[in-house]
């Protein structure tokens, strides 16, 4: 099979090809970051894709600086809505899967049990209202052979993550505030990876379908501060505060805990606890430093 991985310079994209060369297979992988294939340009798109056929497609890419999204909304519907309904239509003509990453801010957050793929969806930020958009595009440009998976909380060894930002910071200060009031589930990069590679391999052309995947476990981001310092033996002192003492410009959900079991069920897929998962990602990191 071909296989087109775009977002080649994002953690997930980065970890996929880790995945691939630590696991070779027959396929042929493609990966493409924005100078190949810009999804803010809807002519780069189609000239793209009149040169180039696949038999998946792994969507990546995507805008998530959630808090600059409210003062860039057109752009970040482009790439997160409009750019992905083109590369739905694509997909269809190309009679490609599709598989495309979305996120667990498609939900307000108010939910007191994990959220279900079923639940009701109400995005609070502009971020998540583009991906839910996304979503909603997909499903209508491709009713079968395309899998929608949310995913939260992602991080990985390549940076520009929670965890990365507490290491940083926790280095140049003696203590820190973290918010302890807005509750998930931390998602390995590297855990979704293989999960979004096994869904590549399936061949069938089934319905179009949406997944939870994360990590297993609910906590705050206190929490996951607090255990990141202890498993890197940093003796930085973290102090919980509530979401009201650290505003920002776009509104966070308070609870995105998602349930799982559907991806397990159907896919046979597992979900390592989320201590497991950060724990071999810190010995990553340990060991390029």
């Amino acid at each position: 099979m071909k296989i087109l991985v775009t977002g080649k310079n994002g953690q997930l994209g980065q970890s996929i090809h880790q995945v691939v060369i630590d696991h070779p297979t027959a396929d042929d992988f493609v990966f493409v970051g924005r100078s190949e294939l810009d999804l803010n340009d809807p002519v780069n798109i189609d000239q793209y894709f009149d040169q180039h056929q696949f038999d998946v497609i792994i969507n990546c890419a995507a805008y998530t600086a959630v808090d600059r999204a409210e003062q860039e909304p057109n752009l970040v519907d482009q790439v997160n809505h409009l750019s992905v309904k083109q590369l739905a239509t694509i997909a269809r003509k190309q009679a490609a899967k599709l598989i495309h990453i979305s996120t667990d801010y498609v939900f307000d957050g108010e939910s007191g049990i994990a959220y279900q793929e079923t639940d009701d969806t109400h995005p609070i930020n502009v971020y998540g209202a583009t991906k839910l958009a996304g979503e909603k595009a997909i499903q209508v440009e491709m009713p079968t052979n395309a899998v929608i998976v949310r995913t939260s909380w992602v991080y990985s060894e390549y940076g520009g993550n929670f965890v990365d930002t507490m290491i940083k910071l926790a280095k140049q200060r003696s203590e820190l505030s973290v918010v302890a009031d807005q509750l998930g589930s931390p998602t390995y990069a590297g855990d979704l990876a293989k999960v979004l590679l096994k869904i590549a391999q399936e061949q069938k052309q089934l319905p179009t379908a949406i997944y939870h995947f994360c990590n297993q476990g609910g906590i705050s981001w206190f929490d996951f501060a607090k255990e990141i310092f202890a498993l890197c033996k940093i003796g930085c002192l973290v102090k919980p505060i509530k979401t009201a003492q650290y505003p920002t410009p776009a509104p966070r959900p308070k609870n995105t805990i998602m349930d799982t079991s559907k991806i397990k069920q159907a896919l046979s897929i597992e979900t390592p606890p989320w201590q497991q998962s950060l724990a071999a990602c810190i010995v990553i990191l340990e060991k390029q430093s």
